[in-house]
């Protein structure tokens, strides 16, 4: 049986045509699934016929009438795999520091999280927080050097696999943390669908920093480096196709 995929991979400060090939490797190795790949969320028909969701972003915003589409989805019994960047705002204000505002309630709520900041790309342990359950059960606690995601709930969420961190997060108005736990891996159900997100997967190459900056020096890749997120990764389509 086909399966109809629509892929949302689109944004900034990121290398979003490593993220959008490595995710069409991984949707390939399903010959049931076509996929149709677009930009940003504004092809709202190919959203609600498909049979699951997956999303790379970076600060796409939705407008209010596309995130009242994404919500329908879910809540209908959709799938959605939300990938690193897609609950981030970002505005960069003039004295140098990055506000991550609440706009877009509606697409938060679905998605239960909102981005607030990551210190410096640094190591990190990511942990199990459930043993037996299927999206997680085996994986080990890894190290992975990627963007910490400091997000705020805003709804319900199962965590399946998360982090800790205190500390400074530079740049970004919400600056000061506390020691906390903080969801990598997390199922948010609504209704009949659910969303699950997976806050790894920072990319980044030499020209994904225009205009702010013509030519980045280091080339990112995240836990991209590592093949459980790839474990991860292949788990969560499987999820999002209704096997798990």
């Amino acid at each position: 049986m086909r399966l109809n995929c629509v892929l949302v991979a689109g944004g900034k400060w990121h290398d979003i045509d490593f993220a959008r090939m490595e995710l069409l490797k991984l949707l390939g190795e399903d010959e049931r699934v076509r996929v149709r790949v677009f930009e940003d969320y504004s092809d709202v028909d190919a959203i609600a016929a498909a049979d699951f969701l997956v999303s790379y972003t970076c600060d796409v915003v939705p407008t209010p009438a596309q995130q009242q589409t994404l919500r329908d989805y879910v809540k209908s019994g959709g799938r959605w795999l939300a990938l690193h960047g897609t609950n981030s705002i970002l505005r960069f204000l003039d004295d140098g520091r990055i506000d991550t505002p609440d706009e877009a309630a509606l697409l938060m709520d679905t998605l239960g999280t909102t981005f607030r900041a990551h210190p410096p790309i640094g190591p990190y342990l990511v942990e199990r927080t459930q043993l037996d359950h299927a999206l997680v059960a085996g994986i080990d606690a890894f190290e992975v050097t990627d963007e910490l995601y400091l997000s705020q709930t805003v709804a319900p969420i199962d965590v399946l696999l998360d982090t800790s961190f205190e500390g400074d997060a530079g740049r970004f108005l919400y600056n000061r943390w506390e020691k906390q736990r903080h969801p990598v891996l997390y199922l948010r159900r609504l209704e009949q669908g659910a969303v699950l997100y997976l806050t790894l997967g920072h990319c980044r190459g030499h020209h994904d920093m225009q205009p702010m900056l013509d030519f980045y020096p280091k080339v990112e890749r995240g836990a991209w480096d590592l093949p459980v997120y790839y474990e991860l990764l292949r788990r969560a389509l499987a999820w999002a196709r209704k096997e798990l």
